[in-house]
Protein backbone atom coordinates (compact mmCIF):
# COMPACT_ATOMS: atom_id res chain seq x y z
CA UNK A 1 0.00 0.00 0.00
CA UNK A 2 1.25 3.65 -0.18
CA UNK A 3 0.46 6.49 0.83
CA UNK A 4 -2.18 8.49 -0.32
CA UNK A 5 -5.53 10.21 0.67
CA UNK A 6 -7.25 9.21 2.85
CA UNK A 7 -5.01 6.50 4.44
CA UNK A 8 -3.26 6.37 7.60
CA UNK A 9 0.75 6.81 7.59
CA UNK A 10 2.97 6.08 9.96
CA UNK A 11 6.43 7.62 10.48
CA UNK A 12 9.82 7.31 12.31
CA UNK A 13 11.38 11.09 11.73
CA UNK A 14 14.31 13.11 12.80
CA UNK A 15 13.84 16.78 12.22
CA UNK A 16 17.02 19.02 11.80
CA UNK A 17 18.15 22.48 11.32
CA UNK A 18 20.39 23.55 8.95
CA UNK A 19 22.98 23.34 11.28
CA UNK A 20 22.22 19.80 11.92
CA UNK A 21 20.64 20.28 15.29
CA UNK A 22 17.55 17.98 16.56
CA UNK A 23 14.79 19.66 16.53
CA UNK A 24 12.52 17.07 16.99
CA UNK A 25 12.75 13.25 17.13
CA UNK A 26 10.14 10.02 16.81
CA UNK A 27 13.16 8.39 18.62
CA UNK A 28 12.66 7.01 22.00
CA UNK A 29 9.15 7.12 21.29
CA UNK A 30 5.90 5.91 19.51
CA UNK A 31 6.04 6.64 15.47
CA UNK A 32 3.83 9.35 14.76
CA UNK A 33 0.64 8.22 12.67
CA UNK A 34 -1.27 10.83 10.81
CA UNK A 35 -4.39 10.61 8.36
CA UNK A 36 -2.24 11.06 4.89
CA UNK A 37 -4.24 14.48 2.68
CA UNK A 38 -5.89 15.98 5.20
CA UNK A 39 -3.48 18.31 6.34
CA UNK A 40 -2.86 16.75 9.63
CA UNK A 41 1.21 17.68 9.36
CA UNK A 42 3.10 20.01 7.28
CA UNK A 43 2.33 20.75 3.71
CA UNK A 44 5.77 19.39 2.28
CA UNK A 45 6.74 16.97 4.49
CA UNK A 46 2.96 15.75 3.16
CA UNK A 47 3.86 16.16 -0.29
CA UNK A 48 7.26 14.28 0.11
CA UNK A 49 5.71 10.88 1.00
CA UNK A 50 2.88 11.31 -1.65
CA UNK A 51 2.89 7.58 -3.18
CA UNK A 52 5.59 6.27 -0.79
CA UNK A 53 5.73 2.27 1.02
CA UNK A 54 6.15 0.76 4.06
CA UNK A 55 10.16 0.55 4.21
CA UNK A 56 10.81 3.32 2.14
CA UNK A 57 13.22 6.01 3.80
CA UNK A 58 12.90 9.75 2.24
CA UNK A 59 14.77 12.88 3.34
CA UNK A 60 13.67 16.44 2.61
CA UNK A 61 14.31 19.85 2.90
CA UNK A 62 10.84 21.64 3.60
CA UNK A 63 11.07 25.38 2.57
CA UNK A 64 9.42 27.63 5.22
CA UNK A 65 6.52 28.27 2.55
CA UNK A 66 5.78 24.03 2.57
CA UNK A 67 6.43 24.35 6.45
CA UNK A 68 5.10 26.59 9.46
CA UNK A 69 5.49 29.56 6.92
CA UNK A 70 7.51 32.92 6.69
CA UNK A 71 8.22 35.14 9.54
CA UNK A 72 5.73 37.49 9.64
CA UNK A 73 6.97 41.06 11.08
CA UNK A 74 3.14 41.70 11.54
CA UNK A 75 2.77 38.80 13.98
CA UNK A 76 5.12 40.61 16.51
CA UNK A 77 3.97 43.66 19.37
CA UNK A 78 4.38 44.66 22.05
CA UNK A 79 1.20 45.12 24.74
CA UNK A 80 0.85 46.26 27.94
CA UNK A 81 1.58 44.32 31.18
CA UNK A 82 -2.16 44.46 31.85
CA UNK A 83 -3.02 42.00 29.30
CA UNK A 84 -1.63 39.75 31.53
CA UNK A 85 -3.02 40.08 34.86
CA UNK A 86 -3.85 37.44 36.78
CA UNK A 87 -0.60 35.87 36.01
CA UNK A 88 2.18 35.38 38.98
CA UNK A 89 4.58 36.21 36.79
CA UNK A 90 5.40 37.09 33.06
CA UNK A 91 9.27 35.99 31.39
CA UNK A 92 10.70 35.39 27.88
CA UNK A 93 10.08 32.42 26.61
CA UNK A 94 6.56 31.77 28.02
CA UNK A 95 3.58 30.87 26.15
CA UNK A 96 0.21 32.15 26.33
CA UNK A 97 -3.10 31.12 24.44
CA UNK A 98 -4.98 34.68 22.68
CA UNK A 99 -7.62 35.27 20.53
CA UNK A 100 -7.65 37.19 17.46
CA UNK A 101 -9.81 38.29 14.51
CA UNK A 102 -8.79 35.29 12.73
CA UNK A 103 -9.32 33.01 15.99
CA UNK A 104 -6.90 31.21 18.63
CA UNK A 105 -3.44 31.52 18.34
CA UNK A 106 -0.01 30.81 20.54
CA UNK A 107 2.11 33.79 21.67
CA UNK A 108 5.18 33.84 23.37
CA UNK A 109 6.78 36.86 25.13
CA UNK A 110 10.23 37.69 23.56
CA UNK A 111 10.89 40.41 25.53
CA UNK A 112 10.04 42.63 28.94
CA UNK A 113 10.90 46.61 28.72
CA UNK A 114 9.00 47.77 32.11
CA UNK A 115 5.63 47.89 31.22
CA UNK A 116 5.92 46.67 28.21
CA UNK A 117 5.47 43.20 26.53
CA UNK A 118 6.81 41.93 23.37
CA UNK A 119 4.80 38.92 22.09
CA UNK A 120 5.20 36.78 19.13
CA UNK A 121 2.44 35.00 17.26
CA UNK A 122 4.96 33.70 14.74
CA UNK A 123 5.23 29.67 14.84
CA UNK A 124 9.26 28.93 16.51
CA UNK A 125 9.59 27.27 13.32
CA UNK A 126 8.93 30.07 11.08
CA UNK A 127 11.00 31.23 8.54
CA UNK A 128 12.77 28.15 8.94
CA UNK A 129 13.97 25.44 6.24
CA UNK A 130 13.14 22.21 8.18
CA UNK A 131 14.98 18.70 7.10
CA UNK A 132 13.39 15.75 7.82
CA UNK A 133 14.57 12.26 7.60
CA UNK A 134 12.37 9.75 7.76
CA UNK A 135 11.25 5.93 7.43
CA UNK A 136 7.55 4.50 6.82
CA UNK A 137 6.41 2.09 8.81
CA UNK A 138 3.02 1.02 8.86
CA UNK A 139 -0.03 2.43 6.10
CA UNK A 140 -3.11 1.34 6.31
CA UNK A 141 -6.79 2.38 5.31
CA UNK A 142 -8.41 4.93 7.59
CA UNK A 143 -11.66 4.26 9.34
CA UNK A 144 -14.70 5.96 8.76
CA UNK A 145 -14.49 7.21 12.24
CA UNK A 146 -10.85 8.66 11.31
CA UNK A 147 -12.58 10.45 8.05
CA UNK A 148 -15.26 11.76 10.01
CA UNK A 149 -12.67 13.40 12.50
CA UNK A 150 -10.09 14.15 9.78
CA UNK A 151 -7.63 12.53 12.33
CA UNK A 152 -6.23 9.66 13.43
CA UNK A 153 -8.31 7.86 16.28
CA UNK A 154 -6.10 7.74 19.28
Amino acid sequence: MQAKPDTVVTIDYTLTSNEGEVIDTSDGREPLAYLHGHGNIIPGLEKALEGKGEGEEVKVRVEPEEGYGPRRDELVQKVSMEAFSGMDQVEPGMKFNAESAQGPLVVKVTDIEGDEVTIDANHDLAGHQLNFDVTVREIREASPEELEQGQVAS
